[in-house]
């Protein structure tokens, strides 16, 4: 077998691994709430998360072309930069998923990119302009729309159930938010199994750019922008297992030490959550899961009083925040500096 498609093949796979790490680490986006209160056991809440994850990936792949082409110019990017942009993406998520720290899969992917980018063809080589307009941006943007989306709904809420018995608001509320953690989950699936979609067609087109062949035609992007089939089947199929796998640390964090919760609660920010996110799945901007569930969580706990979130803990993960992007971009660079000293620019 051709040495270039032995090394596709590891990139891809590298990819679905990726995948699925994103899955178990982001699993706490969709249920943490709904375990947390008590609404449904975690067995049964991963299995439904990983179900609507799956079919939430197959509902679109806007966010998986802007990945693809968005960044770099795919006549510019190598198999290598590929795999260590994914490496370091992954040692980053494996590091923070260690530590119960719900830092982004999506930056860390994005940070991974250009790091590689920049350590293979130099600075000018990755679009910093679309980083600042596709990331950064949704980076501040997102959070601070789900933050106010949870808070006023949840005051609408409270407002609309003022007169209603608390066992009856609990009860009602209780199959709400399962709904909403579904929702969540439909959402999850949209934005973040499609970053590896991505990947995957970005090192496509790089294998085809730099003139290699013997591939079937069904397994390569047919235009431009294009995401072939087996890749949304294979990428929704791995964070929906991923997901199923678990990541009780995070669902610790986010469940309860950010926040004690409510159903209410729980369902007012999902909401709020799973609308910003399948928004920015249309518009094809790849946001943060994580970033967006979070700011939620803190929406509705402020919507009570300010001194009902834990401010400290929701500090050190913001912390987590700002240095995913630049932390998994230096990972991504020596490591790609390092496949280059070791197996050369191929």
């Amino acid at each position: 077998m051709d040495n270039m498609i032995v090394l596709l093949i590891t990139v891809v796979m590298m990819a679905i691994i990726f995948d699925f790490i994103n899955g178990f680490h982001d699993a706490a986006n969709a249920i943490a709430t709904v375990v947390s209160t008590g609404v449904l056991p975690i067995r049964t809440a991963v299995i439904l998360a990983g179900i609507l994850n799956f079919a939430g990936a197959m509902a679109g792949t806007a966010v998986a072309k802007t990945i693809a082409q968005g960044f770099a110019e795919p006549s510019t990017v190598t198999q290598m930069v590929v795999l260590s942009a994914l490496l370091g993406a992954c040692i980053w998520n494996l590091l923070t998923w260690w530590w119960g720290i719900p830092s982004s899969s999506s930056h860390a992917l994005v940070g991974g990119l250009a790091g590689a980018v920049v350590g293979h063809a130099g600075f000018s080589a990755f679009y910093w302009k679309a980083l600042g307009g596709k990331v950064l941006v949704p980076l501040v943007l997102s959070p601070l729309i789900g933050f106010v989306a949870a808070f006023f709904l949840m005051v609408g809420i409270l407002w609309l159930v003022r007169n209603v018995r608390a066992a009856r608001v609990n009860q009602v509320s209780r199959r709400m938010q399962l709904v909403s953690a579904l929702m969540m989950a439909f959402s999850h699936g949209s934005n973040d199994a499609q970053k590896s979609m991505g990947i995957i067609t970005l090192a496509l087109l790089a294998f085809t750019a730099a003139g290699h062949s013997g591939l079937p035609l069904w397994m390569l992007p047919q235009k431009a922008g294009q995401v072939p089939y087996w890749v949304v089947v294979a990428c929704a199929s791995a964070i929906a297992l991923g997901t199923m796998a678990g990541g009780k640390k995070i669902i610790k964090t986010m469940g309860s030490k950010i926040l004690r919760i409510s159903p209410l609660q729980g369902f007012a920010a999902e909401t709020a959550g799973a609308v910003t996110i399948m928004v920015a799945s249309h518009v094809g901007v790849p946001v943060s899961t994580t970033h967006c569930i979070n700011a939620c969580l803190m929406g509705v706990g402020a919507s009570k009083r300010l001194s009902a979130v834990r401010w400290g803990v929701a500090g050190n993960i913001v912390i987590a925040w700002i240095l995913t992007l630049p932390l998994s971009g230096l990972m991504s660079y020596l490591i790609v500096k390092l496949l280059g000293v070791l197996v050369g620019n191929v």
